[in-house]
């Protein structure tokens, strides 16, 4: 083999060599690639996890405002349950004196 057919030959070889890296990247590109739909898809999807986060926020601020207005009526009822106690212990007393008073009036009557 004389010099030409030896650089003729290389460049044989080597041309093959870049038309199969050039096929293989073609390749790998071709079914790597990410389709319109598929982005699409991506869109929809974070779209639709926006908008669940905005209803999951908007779920957890109704929960905080329902329990402050149930923490603020249980303090009332509360509230109102002591005032109640404390009339009927008041009551039960008044009703124990006005008792004993009656039973001293029979008793000297």
């Amino acid at each position: 083999m004389n010099r030409t057919e030896f650089i003729i030959a290389t460049a044989i070889i080597l041309f093959v060599a870049f038309c199969l890296g050039w096929f293989a990247n073609w390749l790998v590109h071709r079914f790597s690639r990410v389709s319109q739909a598929d982005m699409d898809q991506l869109e929809r999807m974070s779209q639709e996890l926006h908008e669940a986060e905005e209803t999951r926020d908007q779920a957890i601020t109704y929960l905080q405002q329902r329990e402050a207005e149930l923490t603020n009526q249980l303090a009332q009822t509360e509230a109102e349950l002591t005032a109640a106690m404390d009339g009927l212990r008041e009551a039960r007393q008044e009703a124990e004196e006005m008792r004993l008073y009656v039973e001293r009036l029979q008793q000297t009557g």
